[in-house]
């Protein structure tokens, strides 16, 4: 049975990194399963979820971590932890103008009600009309079965004024 690794990879962004770390991962027989690969403030990060049997992951570790040479920060994480966290998916949208703790408040509450963030992909941009910035969300979660998607939205209202948020919350089953 193959071994699964989590990858954390960080570097100035240019082209060609996604080329360098998928041919170290070809070389070796193993296979790229998932990933989140971004650009951000300049920079190029990702998080991947890479399979190689076992016999060949020193080798793939060794050679990817050999790209740190080309400025590459490159962590390894044993990807056996489980597959997830079980209850009811769903997905939480948030939009409102721009202001500190946003995402603090917010994940607080999923915190206190043992919400699972999956995904979370958040922007800052000029709105359309004001020109105001707008803060815009979008979050994967997994509800426990103690908790109903009505039970999240009203927790997550009880913020919103504070916060002048906008938020929606849709079952994804």
């Amino acid at each position: 049975m193959n071994k699964e690794l989590i990858l954390t990879v960080l570097a100035d962004d240019r082209p060609g990194l996604v080329g360098l770390l998928s041919a170290k991962i070809a070389d070796h027989g193993a296979s790229w399963i998932d990933s989140s690969l971004s650009r951000l403030g300049g920079h190029f990060a990702g998080i991947l979820r890479v399979s190689v049997a076992p016999d060949k992951e020193r080798d793939l570790i060794e050679d990817i971590a050999s790209l740190t040479d080309q400025g590459l920060t490159i962590t390894f994480h044993d990807a056996s932890a489980g597959d997830g966290i079980e209850g009811t998916p769903a997905v939480v949208s948030l939009i409102g103008q721009e202001q500190p703790g946003m995402i603090s408040r917010v994940s607080a509450v999923f915190a206190e009600l043992g919400v699972n963030i999956e995904t979370l992909e958040s922007i800052v941009e000029p709105g359309s009309m004001s020109g105001e910035l707008l803060f815009k969300a979008t979050a994967e979660v997994v509800l426990p079965d103690s908790v109903t998607p009505e039970a999240l939205s009203q927790a997550l209202e009880a913020i919103a004024g504070d916060l002048m948020i906008e938020i929606s919350i849709a079952p994804t089953q």
